[in-house]
């Protein structure tokens, strides 16, 4: 009874020791983080999806902060673009013309879809609803169109598509005519 009594005596001793150890470490060699960069990644709108170039959302402030084009976020859109250019004090940009100009959502081919679910754990955003073997869908509101979810799908049921105008989305532009998404995934207009 008393070996064991010593023996958590001493565990009790090395736990405080190291946990002392630990926190001044962690004050010691603090490394300050760049407010730019929180403000930056703030803007960003976390898809994680990589279509700027670099493999998050964190990693393309730095660059912006760094000196980086602040319109290579095609999920952000020119909402995004606006509030960095704000941030920075520059003029903003269109979105860089290698990415979809119209944004874009996923939509699943009900009929054709098997319930892998490989799209779900492909989603960064989790806009696709469904369970194992059952029917998937996309909530379009939460869709940013990243496209990481067709990828991943072994029977090719997911298109991208337009996203529907509305007036709250609908970006004004000289000469354009809208888009519309009709139920049976037929397109109007140019």
């Amino acid at each position: 009874m008393v070996e064991v009594i010593l023996a958590v005596a001493v565990l009790a001793v090395f736990a405080l020791m190291f946990g002392a150890l630990l926190g001044f470490a962690a004050i010691k060699f603090k490394v300050e983080g760049n407010p730019l960069v929180d403000q930056l990644d703030a803007i960003l709108p976390q898809t994680q999806c990589g279509q700027c170039g670099y493999p998050g959302c964190k990693p393309y402030a730095e660059a912006i902060a760094n000196g980086e084009k602040i319109n290579k976020c095609p999920p952000g859109g020119s909402a995004a673009v606006e509030k960095i250019a704000d941030l920075m004090g520059v003029e903003p940009e269109p979105v860089a013309e290698h990415e979809a100009s119209v944004p874009r959502v996923a939509f699943i081919v009900e009929q054709d879809c098997i319930g892998c679910t490989k799209c779900i754990q492909a989603c960064p955003v989790d806009a696709i609803v469904g369970a194992g073997k059952l029917m998937h869908t996309v909530i379009a509101n939460e869709c940013t169109g990243c496209d990481l979810c067709v990828e991943p799908c072994p029977v090719d049921c997911i298109k991208m598509l337009p996203k529907a105008q509305t007036t709250q989305t609908w970006d004004w532009k000289l000469n354009q005519i809208p888009t519309v998404t009709l139920p049976n995934t037929q397109q109007v207009g140019n």
